[in-house]
């Protein structure tokens, strides 16, 4: 999942480096979205945000086919975002975040695309990501920067829950059914090594 903030602005003084995901530099990222994650979820999937913040290991997010991001600015990490492996085609965007106290200022979508151009560099053709139905501003994000939804977006979020979205990094088409069965692969694949992971499902909001 991720969360981002909205709007275009850059300094000088913005430098951004690849560390490890146990890095210091790193920490700031993964504390603040976990803290996000439950201020906006709760117990909503079941389990507390830190679940999924450390679900992976670092390893994942290091290269050849990994990487983790930050975003300098004078020295103090304002943004930062990482991708793992999805399958040999395609990179799985993760932990994109900005600080609370730099929001709307273009910095998560210079995250994106600082991921978008590393996977390129490691040979991926097409990104992936999900996100869920408390961050309306994830969905608006990749909307506006040409990444595909992989579901209906007539139906509410809470209809949806998982919003998948992939984007082809090359000039050819998204191979929208391939990468569609890849995703659902992944979730009958995550459902079968955790029995109690599950879906939850939530009546749409009723409207007056």
């Amino acid at each position: 999942m991720t969360l981002l903030d909205r709007g275009d602005t850059a300094t000088t003084d913005d430098t951004f480096v690849y560390v490890g995901a146990n890095d210091p530099l790193a920490q700031p990222v993964l504390t603040e979205l976990a803290r996000e994650y439950d201020e906006r979820y709760g117990s909503f999937f079941g389990e507390s945000a830190s679940v999924e913040i450390h679900r992976y290991p670092a390893e994942l997010f290091a290269a050849p086919s990994g990487a983790f991001v930050v975003l300098l600015r004078d020295g103090v990490p304002i943004a930062g975002g990482a991708f793992k492996r999805f399958d040999e085609r395609t990179s799985e965007l993760k932990r994109i975040w900005t600080s609370a106290e730099h929001r709307r200022q273009g910095l998560a979508r210079r995250v994106v695309a600082e991921l978008e151009d590393e996977s390129r560099r490691r040979g991926y053709d097409r990104v992936f990501l999900t996100t869920g139905p408390r961050q309306p501003e994830a969905k608006e994000l990749y909307l506006r920067t040409g990444y595909t939804p992989l579901f209906d977006p007539s139906k509410s979020p809470e209809e949806v829950i998982i919003h998948a979205f992939a984007k082809s990094l090359e000039s050819s088409p998204l191979d929208v059914p391939g990468i569609t069965a890849a995703h659902e692969a992944a979730l009958a694949e995550h459902r079968a090594a955790d029995p109690g992971f599950a879906i939850p499902t939530v009546s749409p909001i009723e409207s007056d």
